[in-house]
């Protein structure tokens, strides 16, 4: 069944209009894609009550080691604050810890506890499980295209998004 959103119904002629059409349909594909799997995270635990940011603070902790609230802050579309509330919530729930900084003396570093890692760990093997069930018609190398592609039209639209600050 056709999305909804489709712009098939307004069809423009021209090949310029005609990759705008496709790249507004992948926009708002990627939209819908991104609440289903918001839903889908939710029912399966990977998002909580204090939001599904909190897994991917724990994965650039996990992949990148000891960050500060503003280098996590920078790799996301999000502010400082709403990373360093995030900051605080892990750290009480004894997920992260806030540790000196060798580069900066008032920008403490992030790490991820010993219970933070086991954490980390048992929610990167759930969504693993859950993804290594998904896309059985696809093939490897057509996932890999599509993350590429989604990747260059994300670096496109944070650039654009610069732009108009």
């Amino acid at each position: 069944m056709a999305a909804l959103h489709r712009t098939a119904a307004v069809r423009t002629t021209g090949p310029t209009l005609s990759k705008a059409e496709a790249v507004t349909d992948l926009m708002l594909d990627v939209a819908q894609c991104f609440f289903r799997i918001r839903a889908l995270g939710q029912k399966a635990g990977l998002i909580t009550g204090w939001g599904g940011g909190a897994f991917g603070f724990m994965r650039s902790l996990a992949l990148l080691g000891p960050l500060t609230v503003p280098q996590i802050a920078r790799m996301r579309p999000t502010s400082r604050q709403r990373m360093q509330r995030l900051a605080d919530e892990l750290a009480a729930q004894g997920l992260v810890t806030f540790v000196d900084n060798p580069s900066h003396r008032r920008s403490k570093l992030v790490q991820l506890t010993r219970k933070g890692d086991a954490r980390y760990r048992a929610l990167n093997a759930r969504l693993l499980s859950i993804a290594s069930t998904m896309g059985a018609a696809l093939g490897e190398a057509d996932i890999r295209t599509a993350s590429e592609i989604l990747r260059q039209l994300s670096d496109d639209v944070k650039a654009r998004s610069e732009r108009l600050s």
